[in-house]
């Protein structure tokens, strides 16, 4: 019997359910103002007719009553670049929205814009008109124009003579662009490179990146994702791949955002007055290659800021290798590792000579235990010398460097453990620039500085020369 009635009283409840009619809810204009999750919506830079991603803006009825909103519209009308979806519905007009109380709804916003330069900024205002006034949330986003690159099975996507990139336009990659084998590529200052994701480059044997940055006009390597969450995590893309005798010719360069950042195999690399940061493994990984560097800053790389396998010849010059992250911070983050030892693609050991490490009037600091991390493998040659610099390292079993009593004097007039005091060493806020009570300040060795007069930013350091890359 009890069951029957259960039956009977549920099968009631739903009869009443179906036969409401919705048209009986009565929707008042509102007499209060709308709350919005975000009052700007700042959409990721976007190129020449490529769609962006998609932002959502949540509109909240903070009344307790419902209301209908009489207008919702983007301010430009059907000429806007942006596109907004209201509940469901696509559009740039809509009339009578209903919003029921203490309830929300969702307004979708995206842009595919026509370039009309190579940069504009593209702004526009969804206007909310209601009893309680007009208020607005506005639209805003950087449009560049572009050319692409894009890697198909009928497209190799290969650079085949010698060119010239220049600012005009933002270059965005698709897969693998190859510089072919003794082709030069030759980027001019401002130009930006934009990798999708999986995305890299190659330069052939022979072949020769050349990136004429200047101060203020720098060339940039990055993922194709612009939102700010992305400057500050890796993996947007993959690296520059470099062979054997191939040269990268870097000045006034930002490079980062991938998963490794110059992979050198048997490679050169020049690199001056430069960024390169945030890279899931290493900035620079090289493999029985040349570095010389000056004026160099590193940051936030998973593994290590730079790697050195097999050997080779280094020489890093006031410059500030870091290594903080509030990302990677279960990884092992060293500042430098350097080995004579090198797994080759088929697991095999292969063994050279580290020609020469040389480190001066640098700094070489992060949070972790050791920044700086020598092995010698084997008898290879392994010479090393840190002059006039400041590095972080504990003498832990096993890590292959001894910092006291060094036998062949290759740590000179040097600083162990001491905090050089940086300004804000996390990536957000990337700012290298050591506090003026910073123990590094006036420690360079003045012939050492006088090869390297000016710093990244172009001030003198010929007298009381600072360590690292700014003066």
């Amino acid at each position: 019997m009890k069951l029957k009635s259960l039956l009977f009283l549920s099968f009631w409840m739903l009869f009443l359910a179906i036969s409401c009619d919705k048209d009986d809810i009565t929707f008042d204009a509102p007499s209060q103002e709308l709350r919005f999750s975000r009052d700007t919506v700042f959409c990721d830079t976007v190129y020449h007719q490529v769609r962006s991603e998609t932002y959502v803006v949540k509109v909240f009825n903070n009344e307790d009553k419902d209301v209908m909103i009489p207008r919702i519209n983007l301010e430009k009308g059907a000429a806007s670049l942006y596109r907004i979806n209201v509940d469901g519905k696509p559009g740039h007009d809509f009339q009578n929205v209903p919003l029921r109380k203490k309830d929300s709804l969702y307004i979708f916003v995206e842009i595919a814009p026509q370039a009309s330069g190579p940069e504009a900024i593209a702004e526009d205002r969804v206007l909310f008109t209601t009893g309680a006034g007009q208020q607005h949330v506005t639209l805003f986003s950087v449009v560049q124009d572009a050319e692409f690159f894009i890697k198909t099975p009928t497209n190799p996507n290969v650079i085949g003579s010698n060119t010239t990139w220049s600012n005009n336009k933002a270059k965005i990659i698709y897969g693998d662009l190859t510089v072919e084998p003794g082709i030069n590529l030759n980027i001019q200052p401002g130009t930006k490179v934009y990798f999708h994701k999986n995305s890299g480059m190659k330069v052939s044997t022979g072949a020769t990146l050349n990136i004429n940055g200047t101060k203020d006009d720098q060339v940039i390597f990055r993922g194709d994702r612009n939102d700010t969450y992305y400057d500050t995590i890796p993996r947007n893309w993959n690296s520059i791949r470099m062979a054997e005798n191939s040269n990268v010719l870097m000045n006034h360069t930002r490079l980062f955002g991938g998963t490794r950042g110059l992979d050198m195999r048997k490679a050169n690399a020049t690199i001056k007055n430069s960024f390169i940061h945030t890279f899931q493994e290493y900035g620079i990984y090289a493999v029985a290659s040349t570095v010389n560097a000056e004026n160099l800053v590193m940051n936030n790389c998973g593994e290590s800021a730079i790697g050195i396998f097999l050997g080779g010849n280094h020489s890093y010059t006031h410059s500030t290798i870091a290594n903080y992250s509030e990302t990677m911070q279960n990884l092992k983050r060293m500042g430098i590792f350097a080995t004579n030892e090198w797994t080759n693609d088929n697991g095999q050991k292969e063994y050279g000579a580290l020609q020469n490490l040389n480190i001066l009037n640098s700094i070489v600091y992060s949070d972790k235990d050791n920044s700086v991390n020598l092995e010698q493998v084997g008898t290879n040659q392994f010479n090393y010398l840190i002059k006039n610099s400041s590095i972080k390292y504990s003498n832990l079993s096993g890590a292959g460097f001894l910092f006291e009593n060094n036998p062949t004097n290759s740590v000179i007039q040097s600083f162990k453990n001491i905090d050089p005091k940086f300004v804000n060493y996390f990536t957000a806020k990337l700012n290298l620039r050591v506090k003026a009570d910073s123990p590094a300040r006036g420690k360079g060795d003045l012939t050492i500085a006088n090869s390297v007069p000016t710093d990244i930013v172009n001030a003198s350091r010929i007298t009381n020369p600072t360590l690292g890359a700014y003066q």
